[in-house]
């Protein structure tokens, strides 16, 4: 029986992963940098990714690029859009309200750095809902290594195996199965390929969905 809920945040919460995809060509724009040659599968496998694994990521892509320097421009483009206010993936805040009156722990486990995190969360009124946020920086390994995941049952006090994880990432779906969480699909960006679909538990077209399966005891 599920006792809590580990969320990720970016394509899962909030429909962010479309704006991230906006900010690499002024990035590389701004760094007399060429954009990646394949920029459809730089986007798309590096979802979902953060720390290490994904200064590597930008590296094998964009090859004369100092990592770190066109992460830190993303992230100051992303900064300067999401202050604006980010919009919610619909059934976000009907699937909080029901967890909050069943009083299921919740917890954020993101890629993304803490204070993006915290700001999307109080821009778009959820942050009261979360018993705490987990980042990318709060672990040795990023995704798809379950670290993050397994982070956030521990601060829920919580056995992985009793979390529900939900993830639209493959990168995310990879971590949750790896760590033995219940792992649910709400897809964005990406449909799951056979590799994925053997690994989630279970694929929604919604948070809806995920909200109507609790409360039928089907989750």
């Amino acid at each position: 029986m599920i006792q809590g809920v580990i969320f990720d945040m970016d394509g899962l919460m909030f429909d962010t992963e479309r704006l991230w995809d906006t900010l690499w060509e002024p990035a590389c724009a701004e760094l007399g940098l060429p954009v990646p040659d394949d920029m459809p599968r730089f986007l798309a496998s590096g979802r979902g990714l953060a720390g290490d694994n994904l200064q590597r990521h930008v590296a094998e892509f964009i090859p004369d690029a100092d990592p770190k320097k066109v992460l830190q421009t993303v992230w100051r483009l992303a900064d300067e859009r999401f202050a604006r206010g980010v919009p919610c993936k619909p059934g976000l805040k009907e699937l909080l309200s029901t967890l909050e009156d069943l009083a299921m722990p919740r917890i954020v486990a993101s890629s993304s750095p803490r204070a993006m995190i915290e700001m999307n969360l109080q821009t778009s009124g959820t942050a009261r809902y979360f018993h705490d946020v987990v980042c990318g920086s709060d672990v040795a390994h990023s995704k798809p290594a379950p670290d993050i995941f397994l982070e956030a049952a521990r601060r829920l006090k919580l056995d992985i195996h009793k979390c529900l994880v939900l993830e639209d990432s493959f990168n995310g779906i990879r971590a949750g199965h790896a760590a033995g969480a219940v792992t649910v699909m709400v897809p964005d960006m990406a449909q799951p390929t056979p590799e994925i679909e053997q690994l989630y538990t279970r694929r929604c077209s919604s948070l809806l969905e995920v909200r109507d399966l609790l409360l039928d005891g089907k989750l």
